[in-house]
């Protein structure tokens, strides 16, 4: 899944070997709130959700074809089955460097989805974590406040632990690994296209797997800076005293959560800084915790992953050039890679 400021394309590799293309153009806003700092994060993540709902929803159709099974019966329980796990992925695959675009009409399964997703995440990266702090102070007795900063830090490590835990976890699944392998696909891609180099698998196979705008940085850089916001919220709202441990932690939790874009928004200029500004020197090292939990989320793909993540970025870029036309269709099938690549580099039709 690519996603350029003028448009969007999803490939999939069908069974029979061949690439099955999907794209769409998107609507680049040169102004509006999608550029305004501290808001163009809230709306990349949003977005990001929204589209990974989307290209779920494509990549379901084509294994159902391949599969031979009716919608009916398979895409209600893959949609259950991988919700959660789509929205994992959403997050940690999406490129942080900030929503350019709109899609040209609303789409509302994907829309639908979209909130589906946000919802998983905020029980999974807000909730989850808090239930688990709030169960360890009680079981160990500490006698933390749940506005305390000690309280705010022992929730983010937590948060952070459950990541990696989780993640580690799931590596271990062979079709998640793979998953992760089209993750090293889609940097190593992107990595070709920023150094200027042709978009083939020899030069993507000698890039790394890391980039530093992955959302798995950004997700780890959430569970650290969030000890911060919620740490200040705390100070800044009155003392919940409720007389009851339970119905404190629920009262913080709705507190935090008209916070929640506000966390996002200053992790995503943090990280969108730091990409600029931090490929040397000593600000790298802020990078390397995002890093070290990228090897969990991505591996070395095979030069047929190569494939597919090099054929999602060259849709995506046929838009911006003279051939902004050449995909009036929005399902395109090639029986091999290179069958794409000169479809692609062949003049544009008459009247384009």
């Amino acid at each position: 899944m690519m996603r350029a400021p003028t448009s969007f394309a999803v490939v999939v590799r069908r069974r029979d070997g061949s690439l099955h293309l999907r794209e769409h153009a998107m609507a680049e806003q040169e102004r509006g709130m999608a550029r305004w700092p501290l808001l163009r994060g809230v709306l990349g993540v949003v977005e990001s959700l929204r589209l990974g709902s989307e290209a779920l929803r494509f990549s379901a159709e084509q294994l159902e074809i391949d599969m031979g099974a009716p919608s009916s019966t398979r895409s209600a329980g893959l949609g259950v089955l991988s919700a959660f796990g789509l929205t994992v992925f959403a997050l940690l695959t999406r490129d942080v460097a900030g929503p350019s675009s709109t899609p040209p009409a609303p789409d509302r399964r994907a829309s639908a989805g979209g909130f589906l997703m946000l919802g998983l995440a905020i029980g999974f990266f807000v909730a989850l974590p808090q239930v688990v702090a709030a169960a360890t102070n009680r079981v160990f007795h500490l006698g933390l406040e749940v506005q305390s900063a000690t309280f705010q830090a022992m929730t983010g490590a937590i948060k952070l632990a459950v990541v990696v835990g989780y993640l580690l976890l799931i590596r271990r699944v062979p079709e998640i690994r793979r998953v992760f392998q089209y993750h090293g696909a889609e940097h190593k891609t992107i990595s070709t296209y920023e150094a200027g180099e042709l978009l083939t698998v020899p030069n993507a196979r000698a890039k790394t797997t890391l980039h530093p705008r992955c959302g798995t940085t950004f997700l780890v850089m959430v569970a650290l800076v969030s000890i911060l916001v919620f740490t200040v919220v705390g100070a800044t709202l009155p003392r919940i005293h409720t007389g009851s441990a339970l119905l404190d932690n629920a009262v913080f939790f709705a507190e935090k959560l008209p916070f929640l874009p506000v966390l996002v928004a200053i992790t995503f200029e943090l990280q969108r800084f730091l990409a600029r500004h931090a490929s040397s020197g000593p600000l790298r090292l802020l990078l390397w915790p995002g890093f070290l939990v990228q090897r969990i989320t991505t591996a070395d793909p095979d030069d047929a992953q190569l494939e597919v993540a090099l054929a999602s970025l060259r849709a995506t870029l046929l838009r911006q050039g003279p051939r902004a036309g050449a995909l009036d269709a929005a399902d395109l099938r090639f029986p091999s890679f290179d069958a794409l690549v000169s479809a692609q580099a062949a003049p544009p039709a008459p009247g384009r």
